[in-house]
């Protein structure tokens, strides 16, 4: 039997990176990981190959080697996985799909022939077993969850790795929170399930084996759903492992609490940890309330992001604007507290209702749903009609991100962020690519960018100020330039 595997290809978004990664010469952000999984749980006689159309296109020949494409997909994705699916209609090759896009809207998908949704580790099994006896269904779902600790390793040897600037891996799913707006849980659940030490250690010794130093993103829900196990099992065989290691740093996604733990701080840059993803959504204590955000709520956001970025972890931060508790004031709240908390990746959205969250059963009940959700944390649209009223909302919003990616306010950000910053000591790996970086970004920021006043402020200040960190400023200049992209594109 020959599998191909196929990912669509990302558009050009807020987290897609495709304008900095051009600056490093490399193609894509990460190698699919959904994909790479289900490929080490299918029978190790088949043939498999991996098209990843954020790296490569996906020929005529590869289509017709193929007996099954397999293709998994998030909602952003939704247009490219159309045209695959079409493509392999027309090569009448049958497809089996999966994956959160398929997950939740797989009655938009009729061409599809198998649908094997949520967990794989559940639905994958019978589906092999009913297309060994000749008699798949067409659709296989459950509302279980699975044991992870029986997750075979990704199978990294079907990737190109020299494409990519990141890998990921997974340590746990599932949150313990219950933010109204987020369809994690929905899909994933409420109690955190968690891979063993030996498994996660087993996974990283194969990425380096295979050459791989760059970094490496654990895609957890949040990374610290499970405290317990993370301080006296994960977090430590990380450190021991990471002692006679070059390189990897790790960056994750966790709750805003984890800067009430100092211990767990800690050992998390011990292990490797140098960037985390916080959802701070927004400043309006209303708001939280709003949409259940507890663990946000009557505390210093600011000051709890200063101290995580004081232990050693960069803060990348979600926004979100057009709860039923803001007011036209929301805009200017959200461009003070970024502006002060130095975080640099502040990624802001408007308010959206996916399918299958509480959010989503209250705008239907009160009748405020139009359209779906496109999936693109930055276009500037949304699947609700809002309390403010959808112009002054789309208003607001194309002024707060014009004001927070201006170059002015984006090189300022990044030196009240390097003020605070205090990173550990490690050993790294220094990829050629980012050595010429450097002078692409003088070319491009330095030389014919309009701000590039400001990028020169922000070379010499960190060369004589803080010149541990002249990489990373040079490396968020370089995203910087990303964003105003993105914004340009899609906001602006």
């Amino acid at each position: 039997m020959n599998i191909l595997l196929v990912y669509p290809e990302f558009p050009d978004t807020f987290w897609s990176f495709k304008h900095a990664l051009k600056f490093v010469r490399k193609r894509a952000g990460s190698p699919p990981l959904g994909l790479l999984t289900v490929a080490a749980m299918l029978p190790p006689t088949w043939e498999k190959k991996l098209v990843d159309l954020n790296t490569t296109g996906l020929s005529q020949k590869d289509l017709l080697w193929a007996d099954y494409v397999f293709i998994s997909a998030m909602v952003v994705q939704r247009d490219s996985a159309r045209s695959i699916i079409r493509r392999c209609k027309e090569a009448d090759v049958k497809v089996v799909a999966g994956g959160p896009l398929f997950t939740m809207e797989h009655t938009a998908f009729p061409e599809v022939d198998h649908f094997v949704l949520n967990e794989a580790e559940l639905t994958l099994p019978p589906f092999l077993s009913d297309l060994a006896n000749g008699g798949a269904r067409h659709l296989y779902t459950t509302t279980d969850h699975p044991d992870i600790r029986q997750t075979p390793a990704p199978l990294w040897q079907l990737a190109n790795l020299k494409y990519y600037d990141t890998v990921s891996i997974q340590y746990s799913r599932g949150c313990p929170f219950n933010c109204n707006f987020c369809n994690i849980t929905a899909l994933l659940g409420h109690r955190p399930r968690t891979k063993t030490a030996p498994q996660v250690i087993a996974e990283l010794d194969s990425l380096y084996a295979l050459g791989w130093r760059k970094g490496v993103f654990f895609v957890d829900d949040n990374f610290i759903g499970n405290k317990k196990q993370l301080k006296t099992e994960i977090l430590p065989a990380l450190i021991a492992w990471r002692k006679d290691k070059i390189g990897m740093p790790f960056n994750t996604e966790a709750s805003i609490n984890l800067a009430d733990d100092p211990e767990l701080m800690s050992l998390m840059t011990q292990a490797g940890f140098r960037t985390v993803f916080v959802g701070i959504e927004t400043p309006n204590e209303d708001s939280l309330a709003e949409c259940d955000k507890m663990q946000n709520k009557g505390r210093d956001l600011v000051d709890s992001v200063k101290r995580l970025q004081r232990a050693g972890l960069q803060v990348q931060g979600g926004f979100i604007v057009g709860f039923d508790s803001d007011t036209t004031s929301i805009f200017q709240q959200q461009i003070d507290f970024i502006q002060r908390s130095g975080i640099v990746t502040a990624m802001v959205g408007l308010l959206q209702a996916p399918p299958g969250t509480r959010l989503y059963e209250r705008m239907q009940q009160e009748e405020r749903l139009v359209d779906t959700i496109s999936g693109d944390n930055v276009d500037g649209s949304t699947n609700i009609i809002p309390k403010m009223g959808l112009e002054p909302l789309r208003e607001g919003y194309r002024q707060l991100l014009a004001h927070i990616y201006a170059p002015q306010f984006y090189y300022e950000r990044v030196m009240t962020f390097l003020r605070e910053y205090q990173p550990p000591k490690v050993r790294t790996y220094l990829d050629p690519q980012y050595l010429l970086a450097l002078g692409r970004s003088i070319f491009r920021l330095g030389i014919l960018a309009r701000g590039r006043v400001y990028y020169w402020r922000l070379f010499f200040w960190t060369l004589f100020r803080r010149p541990r960190l002249f990489p990373t400023a040079i490396m968020m200049a370089i995203c910087g330039f990303h964003f105003q992209q993105v914004v340009a594109q899609h906001v602006v």
